[in-house]
């Protein structure tokens, strides 16, 4: 079967969009490749499909370009990925594919709708299947039933159409052995150099998963509870010497939940890079009470120059409320650590969350001025559809409103507290990069640290202009 992989332009073909699972959202700044698209196009190829893919956000393509590159391919099947804030914007891919070639079918891929199949594809008349996890086992059983004219009702983990009808299947299992799938194909992506993290880089950058889902049970988190599923250490090795051989990838951005959950592994993965790949540097996310001093020595002696930790609060009673797991202790010490082994901290933080109010806001912001970490995201709490944040608004009767998927961006409030307005906690989302970003204390901070690593200079410089430009001009809306 002929299976054409798009990624969608960019948001009104201006603003980047980073469509993967555990991030489906608008980054003004970051281009990030669609790492799970040529995953699908390598599992696809195994199977004897034919794949073609268009990065039409990569390669800034605007609408007309992309369905002009479309009418040049032969397909039978269009699989692309949709978010909920860009959710009819996407939907044109559908459009444009049903214009070109009425009898393909087109397959939409979005994590963070998967509580509203039925709505998903009421909504997206041109849209014919949805599937919203588990693709690795549900895409390559979904062609080939396609192939086969096989019942779609024997596919799991999809919803479609049938005589006007909306169906939806039984939940797809997740795969057994994360190894067993194929390297992604990364002969697909026509320019290395047109992707970039949110902050502009010189050399070849790419995203990897090295595991997903996630055992801790944050109460906003879209991938809480979810299935682990994790790569061997030799696996990733693989996958790293491939990018870094063929590819001169020099900067990864390891995409994982929760990169040093299995502590040996990461040991195992840190000290391959330092012995063999010695110029490649990565960043990746985890959790503050995942690190200690030891691990991150040896993290960075390995190549790890960035860590996102996702914080949320300076409360302890919000962490508590939010089914957090960490202490705000941890996080001191996690940032404190961290910095003393080389390593930038990037963190996050949420307004919003059960139980804020103007006390917590304040701890927040006190925490932010203390720890002083070296980029941070500000958001207000969306409650996304299928978390356990979203049924606790909802009972609460917290919502602003009716509020569409398009609005579910972080810089804007679609809820209100017990004790705060939408308006406060947009205010608070500014407060705090003010605290952060015009702090002299901080400022003072980085001038030393681009001082003492000379290789990090260029890239503070631009980090902090980016900074200055998104909060003066675009008031850090669609960016961090």
């Amino acid at each position: 079967m002929k299976v054409l992989l798009i990624n969608p332009p960019r948001y009104m073909e201006k603003i980047p969009v980073i469509r993967e699972d555990r991030c489906e959202i608008t980054e003004r700044y970051a281009i990030v490749p669609p790492y799970s698209l040529i995953w699908i196009a390598s599992i696809l190829r195994e199977q004897g499909h034919s794949v073609t893919l268009i990065d039409a956000n990569g390669l800034n393509m605007t609408y007309r370009e992309l369905e002009n590159k479309m009418r040049s391919q032969n397909f039978d099947a269009v699989i692309f990925r949709f978010t909920p804030t860009t959710f009819d914007w996407d939907m044109k891919t559908a459009e444009i594919s049903k214009k070109i070639n009425p009898g393909a079918t087109t397959i939409g891929l979005c994590l963070t709708l998967w509580k509203f199949p039925w709505e998903v594809l009421k909504r997206a008349r041109y849209l014919d299947i949805y599937v919203p996890k588990e693709w690795e086992t549900v895409i390559p059983n979904l062609i080939n039933a396609l192939e086969e004219k096989s019942p779609l009702g024997t596919v799991d983990g999809i919803s479609f159409r049938e005589h006007d009808q909306i169906k939806v299947t039984n939940p797809a299992k997740p795969i057994k052995n994360y190894d067993s799938l194929p390297l992604p194909a990364y002969d697909l992506l026509s320019d290395f150099k047109i992707y970039r993290p949110n902050t502009p880089i010189s050399g070849n950058y790419m995203i990897i998963y090295t595991s997903k889902g996630c055992p801790y049970s944050c109460v906003y988190c879209t991938v809480a509870r979810t299935p682990f599923k994790i790569k061997s250490p030799e696996r990733v090795i693989e996958e790293l010497e491939l990018l870094y051989t063929k590819y001169n990838v020099r900067l990864v951005s390891f995409f994982d939940e929760t990169f040093t959950i299995d502590r040996r592994r990461v040991i195992k993965i840190s000290e391959y890079i330092k012995k063999e790949l010695p110029e490649l540097k990565w960043y990746c996310n985890t959790r503050v009470n995942l690190v200690d001093p030891e691990l991150l020595k040896i993290m960075y002696e390995g190549g790890c120059r960035g860590i996102a930790y996702g914080v949320e609060s300076g409360s302890q009673t919000i962490l508590d409320n939010a089914k957090k797991g960490i202490t705000v202790e941890q996080a001191k010490n996690a940032i404190k650590w961290t910095k003393e082994a080389g390593i930038k901290v990037f963190t996050s933080f949420i307004f919003g969350l059960p139980g804020e109010t103007k006390d917590t806001i304040e701890e927040t912001i006190r925490f932010v001025k203390e720890t002083l970490p070296h980029g941070a995201q500000f958001n207000v709490a969306v409650p996304y559809p299928g978390t356990e944040f979203y049924e606790y608004v909802k009972q609460k009767n917290l919502f602003i409103g009716n509020p569409s998927w398009e609005s579910f961006y972080q810089h804007k409030a679609v809820i209100r507290t017990e004790e705060l307005s939408p308006e406060e906690l947009e205010r608070a989302r500014k407060r705090a990069y003010r605290a952060l970003y015009f702090n002299p204390r901080w400022i003072f901070q980085n001038v030393k640290w681009v001082l003492t690593h000379p290789e990090d200079f260029i890239l503070g410089v631009r980090y902090y202009a980016k900074a200055l430009k998104n909060y003066l001009l675009y008031r850090m809306e669609h960016a961090h």
